[in-house]
């Protein structure tokens, strides 16, 4: 068995979602394959999280996709993570951003990049996508993935 399993507090246990948004959820394992360049991708078409300023729920498919490095999330303790924002206000290109943020900081993947397609509201949705790499050819591959998400032509 995989010693690095057994810091996991949440696979295989039942534990209560937060309340609110909380990184510490995150929990990380060894990546077996490191030297080898794959994507993972988490699609969560129920996430939810509160407008700031009226509180109403804003609906949407997350999608979050890396090439992992050293270490790949749990997924369970990203579920309870995401789980988090139900009650958390914030706009969606700062929940998006701090998604982002808090995956990189836990996993220091070689290229991450987190996109939300949020349901309208009021006749209009918001679809905000963040990405990064590590080193000359994940940056590079982060720019070009960000140009073409963007519809940038050369």
């Amino acid at each position: 068995m995989r010693k690095d399993l057994n810091e996991l507090k949440t696979l295989g246990k039942t534990v209560e979602a937060s309340k609110d948004y909380d990184p510490n959820m995150l929990e990380a394992f060894s990546n077996a394959h490191p030297s080898r360049d794959y994507w993972v991708t988490f699609t969560a078409p129920e996430f939810t999280t509160l407008c700031p300023k009226t509180g109403q729920p804003d609906f949407a498919t997350l999608t979050i996709r890396y090439i992992p490095g050293a270490k790949l999330v749990e997924s369970k303790s990203l579920k309870l993570y995401l789980f988090g924002f139900r009650n958390h206000g914030d706009f969606h290109e700062d929940v998006i951003n701090v998604i982002y943020n808090d995956l990189f900081k836990l996993l220091k993947p070689k290229y991450l990049e987190v996109y939300g397609k949020f349901a309208a509201r009021g006749g209009i949705s918001i679809d905000p996508f963040v990405n990064g790499g590590t080193g000359a050819k994940y940056k590079a591959l982060a720019s070009k993935r960000f140009d073409a998400w963007a519809g940038v032509r050369d």
